[in-house]
């Protein structure tokens, strides 16, 4: 897709009307074009190219360690990009951030509420960071805290919120100055499976109702899969951009995946499927896996032909997990676990007291 024009640079610190954004409506509102970043000798992200649409709810998919957090932050201006480019709404995210964070709207993994404020104090703290104030403030703030569902609240302490009561005040606070683009990064830490439903219902008329551009990080499937477009990441290379429908559709058919018996052999096995049915399953572990349309009939003779090795046959219609194991040849809670597992030996240890 051909690139927007770029707006005029200007200096960092002079205000940027929003008329200078690009106002090509065919334009994405969000480019990331070959963007690296590294940590040291730690590469974050590698080459990583993708556009958003307005009014989309976009997902970036990927394991904990995957790049996420940095794409993230990298679009919000809180890192310094060092190599690729990315605009958001026409404006160059390394020459013109304070352009860019004028179109934003952020939320953060990370909790952003002062818990001895009321949930009232809290928007107008916030408020008055855009310049908002009287009536106009009074207005936006009540509206937001009435759409969700959080307005008679207002005079309670943060602190005394549950998980998803608070992520609904953070999601008003970062709307009040009424960006075209929400990031939100990780937003259901933590959130009970109720309280992530109604996020979900909210953002997603968000995007259908304020013709707002949601761009949210997870790693849950069941995310991803209420999204318009997916971005997924691995190892800081984006290995698959499309629909939840495109990518699914790419894995070629039902999904079949043979456990063996303890006593079998995954080798000898799968060397058997080969010879036999001139298929060439995939190894997962000691499990093999098969991509083949009309699976019920494999399925069928297999259960035949070497059920007497086989402890289990599962069928499935392709999943987004399917699609990050076809392209990536490992399972996506496998990476997530390292990922998580590469955090904790990064964070700093805590000094035990003597």
């Amino acid at each position: 897709m051909t690139p927007p024009t770029e707006a005029a640079a200007v200096p960092s610190d002079s205000p940027a009307p929003a008329a200078e954004a690009s106002t090509d409506a065919a334009a994405p509102l969000i480019v990331v074009e070959d963007v690296a970043h590294s940590y040291g000798d730690r590469e974050a992200l590698r080459g990583v190219s993708f556009d958003v649409a307005a009014s989309q709810v976009f997902g970036l998919l990927g394991p904990n360690g995957g790049g996420k957090t940095t794409l993230m932050r990298l679009l919000g201006t809180t890192l310094r990009l060092q190599s690729g480019a990315m605009r958001v709404g026409g404006f160059d995210v390394a020459t013109q951030p304070d352009a860019v964070r004028r179109q934003l709207g952020i939320t953060f993994q990370s909790p952003s509420l002062d818990p001895k404020l009321t949930v009232w104090e809290n928007v107008r703290c916030q408020g008055a960071l855009y310049g908002l104030g009287g009536r106009a403030l009074r207005d936006r703030g009540e509206e937001l805290l009435a759409r969700l569902g959080v307005l008679d609240r207002r005079g309670d302490l943060c602190e005394t919120l549950s998980g998803g009561l608070k992520r609904r005040v953070e999601i008003a606070k970062s709307l009040l100055h009424c960006p075209p683009v929400l990031l939100l990064d990780e937003p259901s830490t933590g959130l009970d499976p109720g309280a992530r439903h109604d996020l979900w219902e909210f953002l997603t008329g968000l995007a259908r109702r304020d013709g707002v551009t949601v761009f949210v990080s997870t790693h849950l499937m069941e995310e991803a899969e209420r999204c318009h477009r997916l971005a997924l990441l691995s190892q800081g290379e984006l290995i698959a951009l499309g629909t939840p429908d495109e990518l699914r559709s790419g894995v070629g058919g039902d999904c079949v995946t043979i456990t063996p018996t303890p006593e079998a052999s995954p080798e000898e096995l799968a060397g058997t499927i080969e010879s036999r049915f001139g298929l060439e399953p995939a190894r997962i572990d000691r499990q093999l896996r098969i991509e083949r349309t009309a699976g019920h009939e494999l399925v069928r003779d297999l259960v035949a032909e070497v059920g007497d090795r086989v402890a289990s046959v599962t069928l499935g219609k392709p999943t987004l997990e399917d699609v990050f194991l076809q392209k990536t040849g490992h399972r996506f809670w496998d990476e997530d676990a390292r990922g998580r597992a590469e955090e904790d030996a990064r964070a700093p240890k805590k000094r035990k007291r003597a």
